[in-house]
């Protein structure tokens, strides 16, 4: 089976690439399914259930979340009335939500979806990831799922690629996301694991990693803060898309995405 991963998705130029890029790959048949970071979705941050409920109409399979998941309170009780759209799994068991889900594709194939949240670097006083993967990956191996896909949503390349190692032969792919950079170093690990440091970001690629790049160069000039606004102008799409040997749960090829 195929899977793509969208990277995150900024603002209104992210959510109008995802929409038309969403409806061309299920239109030729490119992915069995589409899972999206949104956590920048709504003006540049959050998700409103509104948003949400449009993703998951233009094809999106499962959504995952990162630092930004509580910036829209609104959306705390659809986080946990909706299975398919996921907040870190380590964040403590009293939050709103979910941290995972399994879900089965057209074809009868059990998947399931992890999102982590890194703690380097990163605000929240989190769990661990790396203890909070296992015990998602021993439940859903409980449950007979072999095809298993995992957002590490961190700042720090060392935290990502050191549980792309640790997950390596337990989950069919961990793929990074929240640096808005699309990196190179996309590979099949020893013991079969697709691994990407970080999917890249999808939304408008003139801008500061989507922010208007003029009100990012005035505060680095400046010293002084000021709003943040999502940049205008068209969007990219960037994510990877996965090749999975749905009989093991092994990768058999990772291939980073780039579309406008």
């Amino acid at each position: 089976m195929r899977v793509l991963f969208v990277g995150d998705i900024v603002g209104e130029p992210g959510r109008t690439v995802f929409t038309k890029t969403a409806a061309l790959v299920r239109a030729k048949g490119e992915a069995d399914l589409i899972i999206a970071n949104a956590e920048n979705i709504a003006g540049g941050s959050g998700i409103t259930e509104k948003i949400a409920r449009e993703m998951f109409a233009a094809g999106c399979d499962v959504i995952t979340l990162g630092d930004h998941v509580w910036d829209k309170r609104d959306v705390f009780q659809y986080l946990n009335d909706e299975a398919r759209i996921l907040r870190p799994a380590n964040f403590p068991a009293a939050a709103p939500g979910h941290g995972s889900c399994v879900i089965t594709t057209s074809g009868g194939i059990k998947v399931g979806v992890i999102a982590l949240l890194g703690r380097t670097f990163i605000k929240y006083l989190t769990d661990c990831p790396f203890r909070a993967l296992d015990r998602e990956l021993q439940k859903m191996a409980a449950d007979g799922v072999k095809v298993i896909i995992v957002d590490m949503h961190a700042e720090a390349t060392s935290e990502k690629v050191a549980l792309g190692l640790y997950a390596d032969g337990r989950a069919s792919a961990v793929v990074g996301t929240h640096t808005h950079v699309q990196t190179a170093d996309e590979k099949i690990l020893p013991r079969g694991t697709a691994y990407l440091t970080d999917a890249g970001m999808t939304g408008p690629y003139d801008s500061v990693i989507g922010t208007a790049k003029e009100l990012i160069i005035e505060r680095y000039l400046t010293g002084l803060p000021n709003k943040f606004e999502v940049a205008k102008g068209l969007g990219t799409l960037c994510g990877a898309l996965i090749d999975i040997d749905d009989a093991t749960g092994q990768a058999r090829a990772i291939t980073r995405v780039q579309r406008s």
